[in-house]
């Protein structure tokens, strides 16, 4: 492993990591008192999407192109469903709370996490073009680093959105709910623009 492969698969890992970013700042917003022990399982959980999503990528693009091709073409619209359906009951969630001030806590259950997980890095299936000539080891040693680099920027999006939504009270779930749409959309966009 030379280091501009490490650099290069680093600064890939912040490029895919941005989306888990934003949505651990969202389930934060949603779930205030979350434990440590949870805020390490969102980031593992956003970690392993993006480690595996451009391994899985890569196995398509090697043996089985195209289904690739005609799977690629569903990834934005994929990405948009499952995060606006989340995001759609973070908000519903937030909005049927009473109007006080304090914190409303809405858990991130597993199943919302590992839809959150699949959501953010379906997009990074498409890496799998862009990594088709490596081997296989080169292609997982590029997948660990883009995973370990997500841990690590989800761990700060969770700091993040915990100060925030301190600072926002009981509507914190709302503005997550709005992030994720938004996210989704942004998905959409960049396939298409």
């Amino acid at each position: 492993m030379t280091l501009s492969f490490f650099l290069q698969n680093v600064l890939l890992g912040f490029g895919l990591a941005m989306d888990s970013f934003s949505v651990s700042i969202a389930d934060t917003l949603s779930e205030p008192d979350m434990t440590r022990k949870k805020g390490l399982c969102i980031a593992g959980t956003f970690g392993f999407c993006q480690a595996a999503f451009p391994l899985i990528g890569w196995f398509f693009v090697r043996f089985l192109l195209n289904i690739f091709i005609f799977l690629e073409k569903l990834i934005p619209w994929a990405a948009l469903i499952l995060l606006a359906y989340i995001g759609g009951n973070m908000i519903r969630e937030g909005l049927s709370g009473d109007d006080s001030p304090e914190v409303i806590d809405h858990p991130v259950s597993a199943a919302q996490l590992a839809l959150q997980g699949v959501a953010t890095a379906i997009d990074a299936l498409s890496v799998g073009l862009t990594i088709a000539e490596y081997t296989f080891m080169t292609a997982l040693n590029s997948a660990i680093i883009v995973g370990i680099v997500t841990f690590l920027v989800c761990i700060v999006g969770l700091r993040i959105g915990k100060k925030l939504g301190e600072s926002i009270g009981g509507r914190a779930s709302v503005l997550g709910g709005c992030i994720l749409i938004l996210i989704g959309i942004k998905v959409l966009l960049d396939h298409y623009l």
